[in-house]
């Protein structure tokens, strides 16, 4: 069984740097103001792990809920102007067309990733998806990518199974290897649509 993992934001839709200025709004609400790279560097963790690893345990301890919801508002109102990545649809229509399964690896607001499956015209395309909703820690810990799996039957990466993680972040790559997904993965950039291929049986991993 050929399996792909494919992230959403930043790799299908180009969210990132709506979602960057949503966390810089949101950190300003507690009196905080972190550099817009440096929030930029953390897009893809989800927001449970990239509150304490921008401001510390401390500020998740006092904050971490408060500025959640605070992304959640800030990022409401940007979510009209987010776009669909060139050939993101015809990425995943080519995975399904050689026979490759397709699962969308999504941590995700469930209204979110509602609005970019239909961005990206995906819902009859994919066998499945993730939400926020699926698990209590999300990138770069591999849960969400083991729920992803799970939705094939799959309880984990095994010989009968070649998986390719494809993202946009170092912590999408972190994850697959945490997953296991190493020696099946191909980690793409920003550009992954138009450019990510089918896993090869020799490990491989491509940076920006």
């Amino acid at each position: 069984m050929r399996i792909a993992l494919v992230d959403v934001d930043g790799t299908l839709v180009d969210s990132n740097y709506q979602q960057v200025l949503a966390w810089f709004r949101a950190f300003r609400r507690v009196d905080l103001t972190l550099p817009l790279r440096r929030i930029h560097r953390h897009i893809g963790m989800g927001g449970d792990q990239l509150v304490p690893a921008l401001a510390g345990d401390e500020v998740e301890e006092q904050h971490g809920g408060t500025l959640r919801d605070a992304w959640e508002e800030e990022f409401a109102p940007l979510l009209p102007e987010v776009a669909a990545v060139d050939g993101a649809h015809d990425l995943l229509a080519g995975l399904r067309e050689v026979g490759t399964c397709v699962v969308l690896a999504s941590s995700g607001k469930p209204d979110h990733v509602d609005a970019f499956l239909d961005l990206i015209d995906a819902r009859e395309i994919v066998d499945a998806w993730t939400t926020s909703d699926d698990v209590e820690r999300t990138k770069p810990h591999p849960d969400l990518l083991k729920v992803a799996l799970s939705r094939l039957g799959q309880d984990e990466v095994g010989d009968d199974a070649d998986v390719v993680v494809i993202g946009d972040s170092t912590w999408d790559c972190v994850a697959a290897k945490r997953l296991g997904a190493s020696k099946a993965m191909r980690y793409a950039g920003r550009s992954c649509a138009r450019r990510a291929a089918l896993p090869q049986r020799s490990p491989t991993s491509s940076h920006r």
